[in-house]
């Protein structure tokens, strides 16, 4: 009981608390991970990728499949990444690879988001019998390894990375409609779809203005994760003879190529294989990023 004349304390007022907390977020301004200073790095990295990949001759003036020098020859100024066993540059035949390796991924992703994200979310609409269904054919591809799906649809396919990307897209399928279903299953259910349903909305409008945009986020943090991951299938596939022939230059294909002359010359192997970690490290860390992001909102 409260005096007259006397103010309510912190304590007893309602939403108080709530008030002030979002007073103190508003304070510290935007939290955005991306705009953090610990995920410039990444982002730079696999910016810079995006460039090699899009406009390589940027950044050398050299001939990715010509002799420009001795063969063997280590890291220089001439020569950054040195020179393969034909007198090639390694560093422009790492440069002009990022359009074999990262287009090929972000096909790759593009696959998996579309056609798993689609059965994910029509799954965890509809329910049902249709549920049922499309969940048995994402459990039947997720019974299968993916190395093992990738390389039989290769080899139905034929070699080449296109049919490497679309190869290792498949086998992404399945991963982004389990995720996709669980998020739209948990949205589905919450008490403003269901509201926006007793208003009458349709199933349409709900799916569209309700329930995909609350559900993409995790599904989104999971395309940038598989971006790294795609790029390491791609680069597997390569390092085993089925992606780009030679001498197109492939990041796997590149690290195959010197797997023969490390003793001698580690460079052919040891800085193409840097490139891609640095770059599947990155896309792991945007990843974490985004999914930060989702869960600091």
């Amino acid at each position: 009981m409260t005096l007259l004349g006397t103010r309510p304390s912190s304590a007893d007022a309602p939403g108080t608390a709530e008030v002030q907390t979002r007073r103190a977020r508003g304070a510290q301004g935007p939290r955005h991970p991306l705009l953090r200073a610990r995920f410039l790095l990444p982002t730079l990295v696999i910016l810079l990728a995006l460039v090699w990949a899009i406009a390589p001759g940027l950044f050398t003036s050299l001939s990715p499949t010509e002799s420009v020098g001795p063969a063997l020859q280590a890291p220089s100024g001439a020569h950054w990444f040195g020179t393969d066993a034909t007198g090639r540059d390694l560093y422009a035949r790492v440069i002009y690879g990022a359009s074999q390796s990262i287009v090929a991924a972000l096909v790759a992703v593009l696959v998996g988001f579309v056609v798993g994200t689609t059965i994910g979310v029509l799954a965890g609409a509809v329910g049902g019998l249709l549920d049922d269904a499309l969940m048995r054919l994402v459990d039947v591809l997720l019974a299968i390894p993916a190395l093992l799906l990738s390389l039989s649809i290769v080899i139905l396919l034929g070699f080449g990375t296109t049919n490497a990307a679309i190869a290792v897209g498949v086998t992404s399928i399945a991963v982004f409609a389990r995720l996709a279903r669980s998020q739209v299953v948990s949205v589905r259910v919450s008490e403003y779809v269901e509201a926006a349903y007793g208003s009458g909305g349709t199933f349409g409008s709900v799916l569209w203005r309700h329930i995909l945009p609350n559900s993409l986020t995790p599904v989104i943090a999971l395309a940038a994760l598989q971006l790294g991951s795609a790029i390491l299938q791609i680069s597997t596939l390569g390092f085993l003879g089925y992606g780009a022939p030679p001498p197109t230059p492939e990041w796997g294909l590149l690290i195959a190529e010197g797997r023969n002359y490390v003793a001698t010359a580690w460079w052919l192997t040891v800085l193409p294989g840097l490139v891609v970690v640095a770059i599947v490290l990155a896309t792991n860390r945007l990843s974490q990023a985004i999914r930060g992001g989702d869960q600091d909102s």
